[in-house]
């Protein structure tokens, strides 16, 4: 089953989007089984289980940490991870700088936007964000990479006001984009859309998709 409905997906996806396979609080055996039928990108969000599943499983896998960060977990995953989601807050990117440094690596981020309305969610405000920027402090961070947003629609039934919050990141992103990264060509990812919503997402520039329970059922 999670062969088919991978090859499903994938089939859906136009050209610029690409799956994210949420794995994570599913075995071995799940992943092995869409690795199978050719899926190459999982997503993890807990520090322990990617460490384990990283060392475990084909090493041709890109791992994607999409939970949220704690500063002091970031060198338990700097060797393993493709690319971190969710940085949100300027102390994470300065500890993930750190991290890739002290091991010779270069990661490739995404800088987590707070679009939904509900007050629990993470990241920068867009106004947090474009300061960062403008004050060019993450230029002096050599060992990440910026490659593009990250960000949650809020948890609610209401289409339109998902496809809002999705139309709103992806303007923010091109803004961003034009102002700050006009000549680099790796700012060009756009991490939104999850099992319920990633049709939404895809229409307003998501590049990434991350989809666990449509793929793999319910956590374990």
């Amino acid at each position: 089953m999670i062969k088919e409905t991978i090859q499903a997906i994938n089939s859906q996806l136009p050209p610029q989007t690409r799956l994210v396979a949420v794995s994570k609080y599913h075995p071995a055996e799940a992943i092995m089984e869409a690795y199978e039928a050719g899926q190459r990108i999982f997503g993890e969000s807990h520090v322990q289980e990617l460490q384990r599943k990283a060392t475990e499983l084909p090493q041709d896998i890109e791992w994607h940490f999409i939970g949220h960060l704690q500063t002091n977990k970031v060198k338990y995953i700097a060797p393993y991870v493709s690319l971190i989601h969710a940085v949100d807050s300027e102390r994470l990117l300065a500890e993930i700088d750190k991290q890739a440094s002290r091991i010779g690596r270069k990661i490739p981020c995404l800088l987590q936007l707070h679009i939904a309305r509900e007050e629990t969610k993470f990241g920068f405000s867009e106004d947090e964000l474009l300061a960062l920027l403008q004050g060019g402090s993450h230029l002096a961070y050599t060992s990440v990479n910026i490659c593009g947003l990250m960000c949650m629609g809020s948890n609610v039934d209401d289409e339109e006001q998902i496809a809002t919050e999705f139309a709103r990141a992806h303007s923010i992103f091109l803004t961003i984009k034009d102002r700050y990264f006009k000549h680099n060509t790796d700012f060009a990812e756009c991490s939104w859309g999850m099992s319920d919503d990633y049709p939404l997402a895809i229409a307003h520039g998501s590049t990434l998709v991350r989809i666990g329970s449509k793929i793999f059922g319910s956590r374990l």
